[in-house]
């Protein structure tokens, strides 16, 4: 399941939604994953909340290591390098976090992992990329400014690369907005892997729903 940085950003960018989940139980995680993963988002980011949760992650990616080694695992809410770690050892091929820490962006860059810090402001972006970052997320999305604020970024700096995360919705309008804005992809909770959809255990929907996304946001590009 070895994947170096650049197929991991290569295939962010190409499945342009990042599905974001979390649940204390490996076995819906697993089966809510490989939803995803069937529905064409192979890159799966898993929100590091709760209780043990980095036990659940390595439970479930080693799963993924021998059920379906085309899913990539990622890990977010990481605010710390001790903890970036803890999901990089545990096979973790992506981090994302909430705010910058230069810390977790040392420890990524020595493993060569992707990292992508939440940003609210051009410095953070600046300081971010100078930390070797790839590809930025704008966090929360819509508070810092929405797809305004990225296509501001884009003007003096056309060599970002964005991925909000907060005020994403699977709209043909949210979504728009958001690329027609210049986002090289996006984040989604709940607005994708619906309460509904979970509490009804509709993994078929869950597949759906990412497919339906993916080709919403491949037409949005090709316009």
């Amino acid at each position: 399941m070895a994947t170096d940085r650049m197929t991991v950003l290569s295939a962010m960018m190409d499945q342009g939604v990042i599905p974001v989940f979390y649940h204390p139980d490996a076995e819906v995680c697993k089966k809510v994953i490989q939803a995803c993963a069937n529905g064409g988002a192979k890159c799966i980011e898993f929100t590091n909340r709760g209780d043990f949760a980095s036990h659940v992650f390595f439970e479930v990616t080693r799963h993924f290591a021998k059920a379906d080694p085309s899913v990539i695992m990622g890990v977010g809410s990481i605010v710390d390098a001790p903890t970036a770690g803890i999901y990089i050892a545990n096979g973790a091929k992506f981090v994302v976090g909430p705010l910058l820490n230069a810390d977790v962006a040392k420890v990524c860059n020595r493993r060569k992992i992707a990292y992508s810090p939440g940003c609210g402001s051009a410095s953070e972006i600046g300081y971010a990329e100078e930390l070797g970052c790839e590809i930025v997320k704008v966090f929360p999305g819509s508070s810092v400014g929405g797809p305004d604020f990225v296509k501001s970024m884009l003007g003096p700096c056309p060599w970002t690369r964005i991925m909000p995360t907060g005020g994403v919705d699977c709209t043909e309008e949210s979504l728009t907005k958001w690329f027609k804005a210049g986002v090289v992809c996006v984040g989604m909770g709940s607005n994708l892997i619906t309460k509904q959809l979970l509490d009804a255990q509709d993994y078929d929907g869950i597949e759906k729903k990412v497919r339906d996304t993916i080709a919403l946001i491949r037409t949005i590009r090709g316009k």
